[in-house]
């Protein structure tokens, strides 16, 4: 068992020695071409689409790092085996080395947008790793003997320790310099270097009232640190305003490429939009607003003049990732924007910078993109974006939501007032009506706050006397309805293929 462990231990060796010596030449090459990060984004790209909507609902925010962990274990099992099999047969746990390696590049050069070197680190690595298995694997050991003596044909047990330790301080140096490598790319210092200009059209100052500022009540506008974050990137692009090009092409007369700085000189207007991801659950937090900065995406396409049949704009991000919107829906007067802005500050670089895409009343997987690079119009029946291909649906107008934030669930209230409030939203249509109940008894209408405009959510409130109300649990539902008169619908649903819908609940107890 001691020489199965030091099979299993060489494995490992070998493959963090690939995964060190990959990480520099990653870095030189470009993002996404990591082992790690092509395989994991493989990964996003190849599984079924009820397990992406559970690492959302499970890990939120943290799904990344999830998937991350995920890939770090089942390599280091992978090469644990590698590394066992390889006291028999080295040939064959090299095989397995190698075989890691080819799925690495295989991943990072099937990614849309993959350079011509893409395949170079995940080589490089393998290279490395079959080469550390080979010198430090036991030779002639069984599976189950003793460690080979000292002066026998391999290494002996102490001789490995020494040996190993050497390629673990080294893989460690060669990922630390990949990492000062991707860090000299890191655009974050250039991000705060800029100064945006005023906007032409500024947003009008926020309504008296717009945010009660109650207790466990979410903030009208988002902070940063809170706003979520959905996307594909696994390795958060770095791009730069030095080069940054926009193209507006396919079915149009005449063709724009745009820079960062002729973004910045055009009018710009500012808007306060609430933005909410398809995978957001009855009750759930992907949703945030913000005061967001950009150059109106209608003027842009009436400068371009969109042929007759392109009814879709396909938008890109530098890492290759798609999505559709109807060019109807830009030109219908709403404030979609090519925003470069958030708060008053250059966009966060994980909220897309240095430029993304923002449509009022749209889910963002069809209308906004980050790290935007490329528009380009064309067709429903001529493309499918990337969520569409996987299933959902290619048109997504924000449904009627609503919350209930405080009381939290399961809290518990003493007999008398209690202050019932939430957010609701429909975006584009706006909050006409809040309705609260009480054990499924009569609706009692909640009081709405003022809002700058229908693309926001709505803070709301209601008073719940539960002076008479018998100790124990209660549940608090919460319905919205829309300025068109529709009322969200209490039959629940998943967020699969257009957005989730039904009442949200929260049971309290009465003391």
């Amino acid at each position: 068992m001691r020489t199965l462990g030091l099979g299993a231990a060489t494995g490992v060796v070998a493959a963090g020695a690939a995964l060190g010596s990959a990480e520099p030449v990653a870095a030189l090459i470009g993002r996404g071409t990591s082992p790690v990060v092509a395989v994991g984004l493989a990964v996003i790209d190849l599984v079924p689409r009820p397990v992406k909507d559970f690492g959302i609902r499970t890990f939120g925010a943290n799904d990344k790092v999830a998937l991350l962990t995920g890939v770090f274990v089942l390599l280091a099992l992978f090469a644990m085996a590698c590394g066992v099999v390889s006291l028999r047969r080295r040939w064959l746990g090299a095989a397995g080395v190698a075989l890691f390696g080819a799925v690495g590049v295989l991943a990072a050069v099937t990614r849309p947008g993959a350079g011509p070197l893409a395949w170079l680190p995940s080589l490089a690595g393998a290279a490395v790793g079959v080469t550390v298995l080979v010198f430090l694997a036991p030779r002639g050991a069984a599976v189950g003997s003793a460690p080979p003596a000292s002066g026998s044909a391999g290494p002996s047990r102490r001789r490995f320790l020494r040996l190993s330790g050497v390629v673990v301080v080294g893989a460690a140096g060669l990922g630390a310099a990949g990492r000062f490598l991707e860090n000299l790319r890191d655009v974050a210092r250039e991000r705060l270097s800029i100064a945006l200009p005023a906007a032409t059209d500024p947003a009008p100052p926020l309504p008296v009232g717009v945010d009660p500022g109650l207790p466990d009540l979410t903030p009208f506008l988002t902070p940063e640190k809170d706003f979520y974050r959905v996307d594909t990137a696994l390795a958060v692009p770095q791009l730069s305003t030095d080069g940054y090009r926009l193209r507006i092409h396919g079915r149009v007369r005449t063709p724009l490429t745009l820079t960062y700085a002729d973004l910045l000189d055009r009018d710009l207007v500012e808007r306060v939009i609430t933005l909410s991801c398809v995978s957001n659950e009855v009750g759930g937090v992907l949703a945030g607003t913000a005061r967001w900065l950009g150059v109106p995406l209608k003027s842009l396409l009436d400068e371009v003049q969109p042929e007759a049949g392109a009814d879709q704009i396909v938008s890109r991000s530098v890492d290759g990732w798609t999505c559709g919107t109807p060019t109807s829906v830009v030109r219908d007067g709403r404030d979609a924007l090519i925003v470069v802005g958030m708060n008053g500050k250059p966009l966060p670089i994980e909220r897309g910078y240095p430029v993304r895409m923002l449509v009022p009343g749209l889910y963002g997987y069809v209308s906004a993109t980050k790290w935007l690079v490329d528009l380009e119009l064309t067709s429903f029946a001529a493309f499918d974006p990337y969520w569409v291909q996987r299933g959902w649906k290619a048109k997504a107008p924000i449904k009627t939501f609503s919350r209930i934030d405080t009381p939290r669930p399961l809290s518990g209230s003493k007999a008398g007032p209690v202050t019932v409030a939430g957010v609701a939203w429909a975006q584009h249509r706006g909050i006409e009506r809040v309705e609260v109940r009480v054990d499924g008894g009569t609706w009692n209408t909640a009081t709405l706050a003022p809002v700058p405009s229908a693309d926001t959510w709505r803070m709301w409130r209601w008073e719940w006397d539960a002076t008479t109300a018998a100790p124990g649990p209660h549940t608090l539902e919460v319905r919205a309805t829309d300025r068109t008169g529709a009322t969200q619908p209490e039959r629940r649903a998943k967020p699969f293929p257009d957005g989730a819908t039904g009442w949200h609940s929260v049971v309290v107890t009465v003391d």
